[in-house]
């Protein structure tokens, strides 16, 4: 399924992924594009270059009744359909975005400053998400159990809860649509889409791609505004039986709090502030884990696309004993990264941060820990939406805000301990727990870090931005509620039904028999 509509058209040989005015693209509803209701519409704009990348509809709460709507008299359908139907639609889609993989990154990078591998990753890995919740739709286990009435089978059917909402952020607008969509659609449920303003287009190009591959008219649908027209009213509507949201922790929690108050199922995953753990080990003579490892490991998982990652490794805790040739090669080698708005530039580390609101909060963190006495070892300053590299060494965990508060930019804090006590006690004196890191060579320091460490998951031997389609992810505390991926992301959209069927005569109480 290649799109035909110029310039999203691609030769797979050699996409064109140059910047572009990819003009209206409007909600996509029961199998088509349409405008708002009332023809109103937002304009979006490219953090790289500053132009125009296109328009969205601006919809209002009619607009959404009309999502809603198509969902609710699509999903029976969807449902009905045999388990290896829904499997083969899935995997269908999983092809057409390899197919489509250029035209896809195209919008990615200038939508949202992504360089243009991560926008080819993005898009690839959402292949793999329909992948693999295109064999969960044959795995819609159920049950049956011993009964307490000899005359009595019981069984356990597990059903979709209905129509889903999915809300993504701006940073990864398209695989975070997808790891939860796939698996809803693999459920049997069919999805109304909102996309953040600030990155309208991707879901719109999304849903022609997966309608183009098979998926029925009204199971996926995308409706876009802002949020102060519809955030609301969408998360509260009647029609909606459960939500998956992708974002802050403020505004999952008041999503959260929507989700109570009308009944539905809900799946958060929120904020971080991850520690990566550099342990006393990083370096001895013939280790695994050398101290360039280590940094390299550290500026990936700090700076990846901006180090707006929700898993991205904002802190970084050191052992004594290596911090200060750490520290000082960390240093170096960030300032040495490639930051420029030319997103086609293989050599570039990161491109723009996606808005003057978040680039004026970077900024803002950063000088707050210079004023409370900590030492910029590298980085500090930006110019437009361009921020560099910045590490920053704390002499104590309250020197601003950076060691509490979610910074989502190119940020890491470090600090310096003297034991793994130390380490694993400052790993777990965060409000967040979404992910962790731990560098080290010895395998009980390792055991110790995954078993006593709280967030949701724990990787050794690298940073804590890692993804897979077949793993749980998904926080603790205040970084969420429930999992994504593989065979855990069908619970959130799954619900149990308990069918008996009496085989027997069962017996009557007596004030009954005899009626």
């Amino acid at each position: 399924v290649v799109l035909a509509t110029s310039p999203l058209s691609f030769a797979m040989a050699a996409p064109d992924l140059s910047f572009a005015d990819f003009g209206f693209h409007g909600n996509f509803i029961n199998g088509k594009e349409v405008p708002a209701a009332d023809g109103a519409t937002m304009t979006t704009t490219s953090p790289a270059t500053g132009g125009v990348c296109g328009s969205a509809a601006a919809s209002q709460p009619v607009d959404v009744d009309a999502a809603v709507g198509a969902a609710t008299a699509a999903q029976p359908g969807w449902w009905a359909r045999p388990a290896m139907e829904r499997e083969a639609v899935l995997l269908r889609c999983a092809d057409a975005l390899e197919r489509n993989v250029g035209a896809l990154a195209r919008v990615l990078m200038w939508d949202s400053g992504s360089v243009k591998g991560k926008a080819m990753m993005e898009v690839m890995y959402s292949a793999s998400l329909f992948r693999t919740a295109a064999g969960e739709a044959r795995r819609m286990y159920g049950d049956t159990f011993p009964n307490d009435k000899p005359h009595r089978i019981s069984m356990v059917i597990r059903e979709p809860i209905g129509v889903v909402l999915i809300v993504t952020p701006f940073n990864a607008p398209m695989v975070l649509c997808v790891k939860s969509a796939a698996f809803a659609l693999a459920a049997g449920n069919s999805v109304v889409a909102k996309a953040s303003p600030d990155t309208p287009l991707v879901s719109v190009v999304l849903a022609r791609v997966l309608y183009e591959a098979g998926v029925p008219p009204g199971v996926f649908n995308v409706v876009n505004g802002t949020t102060e027209a519809i955030a609301e009213y969408i998360t509260a509507h009647k029609g909606i039986q459960g939500i998956g949201f992708t974002g802050s922790t403020a505004v999952g929690a008041m999503v959260g709090a929507t989700a109570a108050r009308t009944m539905k199922r809900v799946h958060l995953e929120l904020g971080g502030k991850n520690p990566l753990l550099v342990m006393d080990d990083v370096g001895h003579t013939g280790a695994n884990i050398t101290v360039d490892k280590a940094v390299q490991q550290a500026l990936m998982g700090s700076f990846y696309h901006s180090g707006q990652i929700c898993m991205a490794s904002s802190r970084i805790i050191v052992h004594r004993a290596v911090a200060d040739e750490f520290l000082k090669k960390l240093a170096e080698r960030a300032d040495k990264l490639k930051v420029t708005n030319d997103l086609l530039d293989d050599s570039v580390a990161y491109g723009p941060i996606a808005n003057t609101r978040a680039f004026e909060k970077v900024h803002t963190h950063v000088e707050a820990a210079r004023a409370a006495g900590a030492q910029i070892l590298c980085g500090g300053t930006g110019a437009g939406l361009l921020y560099r590299p910045t590490v920053v060494l704390l002499g104590d965990r309250e020197q601003g805000v950076l060691w509490r508060e979610e910074t989502f930019g190119p940020v890491t804090v470090a600090l310096v301990v003297d034991s793994l006590d130390e380490a694993i006690e400052a790993a777990n004196d965060t409000d967040y727990g979404l992910s962790a890191a731990v560098l080290t060579n010895d395998v009980k320091s390792a055991f110790r870090c995954v078993r006593e460490i709280k967030a949701g998951s724990v990787h050794v031997g690298m940073h804590s931005f890692q993804s897979d389609a077949m793993a749980p992810v998904g926080g603790v505390k205040m970084s969420g509620v429930g999992k994504t991926g593989g065979k855990y992301c069908m619970e959130h959209f799954t619900e149990l039904k308990w069918a008996a069927i009496e085989i027997g005569e069962a017996p009557v109480p007596p004030a009954f028999a005899n009626l």
